[in-house]
C-alpha cells in the first residue's frame, strides 16, 4: 500500500438520463429513475478509486462551508477518506450536472464556483507530505502552489491535462511538466500518436497516456516506442462519465505496484471499462484483488465495483 496526496475538485455531482443527443425541447420530462446526485469530482474520483485499490489517500481540495459541504464530509467518512486537509473556505461547494444516453455518451456542465480564484494556504507545511509516496496534482489553479514543494521533496508526481488542443498550452504548462502525464484524445489537432511524440518530446515525462475513449489508449514511455493499448468491453456501458479518471487511477495504481507501463495501461483499461457499467463519477471502482482476476481472464460478478 502506498501513501498518494491527491490534489483535485470535489462537488456535487446530478446524472441526468437522457433518450437522446442532440437534446429536443421539452416543457417537462419524467425521468423514473433517471436522475440521481452524488459527490463526485476529478480529485475525489481519483481519490476514491485509490482508497478501494487499497492506498492510503490524503486528499487536498477546498468547499463550501454550506449543506452540499457537510454531505462531502459526511460521504468522505463513509468512504474511509480522511477530510483533515479538506477545507471549507469556499462561498459554496462546486457542483455539475451530467447528461448520459442510453448509449453512454455524456455531455458534462461543471459549476466550479470560485474555486479558480482561491490559493490553497500554506501548501509546503510538512505534515501534508509527511512519508507521500505520490503525488497527483490535478489541473485546477490552486493544484499549482503543490508544484514546487512535490519537486523541492524529490517525489514523484502525476497529473490528468485533460483536453489539449496544442502542445504549448498556457493553462497548463506547469502540469505537463509532471513524471506521470494523462490526457484526452477529444480535442487533439492531429492524430494521438503525433501529438502525443510531440509532446513527449518537449516535456519528456517518464511515460505520457493518451486515453482514446472506444479506441483504447497511446502509451508513449520515455525512450521508447510508442505503443497502442485496444479497448476492452467488460460489461454493458451506463455512462462514460469518470472514465479518464478511472483509466488515470487504474494506471496510477499499477506504476506503485511496480507494474511496467504497458501491463499498468492493459490492467487500467480493464479497470475503467468495468467503472463505466455504472452512472456516477465516483462508483463503480473494483478493489486490486478483484481487478487482478479480471485482468487475468476470469468471470467476476456482474454487479462487482463499489
Amino acid at each position: 500500500m502506498a501513501r498518494v496526496l491527491i490534489s483535485g475538485l470535489i462537488n456535487i455531482e446530478t446524472t441526468l438520463r437522457v433518450d437522446r443527443f442532440p437534446l429536443p425541447y421539452y416543457p417537462v420530462t419524467y425521468p423514473f429513475g433517471g436522475v440521481a446526485s452524488s459527490v463526485s469530482g476529478v480529485g475525489l474520483n481519483i481519490a476514491r478509486a485509490l482508497r478501494v485499490l487499497g492506498h492510503e489517500v490524503r486528499l487536498v481540495s477546498m468547499i463550501g462551508a454550506d449543506a452540499p459541504g457537510r454531505w462531502v464530509r459526511d460521504q468522505l467518512a463513509r468512504w474511509n477518506i480522511a477530510d483533515d486537509y479538506v477545507i471549507d473556505t469556499l462561498p459554496a461547494t462546486p457542483q455539475s450536472v451530467i447528461l448520459y444516453d442510453a448509449e453512454g455518451r455524456r455531455q458534462i456542465h461543471v459549476d466550479l464556483k470560485t474555486i479558480q480564484d482561491v490559493a490553497y494556504p500554506d501548501p509546503s507545511r510538512e505534515d501534508l507530505w509527511d512519508g507521500v509516496d505520490l503525488a497527483v496534482l490535478c489541473n485546477i489553479n490552486y493544484s499549482r502552489g503543490l508544484i514546487p514543494p512535490t519537486r523541492a521533496r524529490g517525489i514523484p508526481w502525476a497529473s490528468d491535462v485533460h483536453a489539449l488542443e496544442q502542445v504549448e498550452d498556457a493553462y497548463n504548462r506547469e502540469f505537463t511538466g509532471a513524471d506521470i502525464l494523462f490526457m484526452s484524445h477529444e480535442r487533439l489537432p492531429e492524430s494521438p500518436e503525433a501529438f502525443g511524440s510531440a509532446l513527449r518530446r518537449e516535456r519528456n515525462p517518464e511515460v505520457l497516456v493518451i486515453g482514446c475513449g472506444a479506441e483504447g489508449a497511446w502509451l508513449f514511455p520515455r525512450g521508447g516506442t510508442p505503443t497502442h493499448v485496444p479497448a476492452v468491453r467488460t460489461r454493458p456501458i451506463i455512462n462514460t462519465i469518470g472514465a479518464g479518471d478511472a483509466l488515470f487511477s487504474g494506471f496510477l495504481h499499477g506504476w506503485l505496484d511496480g507494474l511496467d507501463h504497458e501491463t499498468a495501461l492493459r490492467q487500467a483499461i480493464g479497470f475503467a471499462s468495468w467503472k463505466i457499467g455504472c452512472a456516477s463519477a465516483s462508483h463503480g471502482f473494483l478493489d486490486a484483488e478483484t481487478l487482478a482476476a479480471l485482468y487475468r481472464g476470469q468471470t467476476i460478478p456482474p454487479n462487482a465495483g463499489t
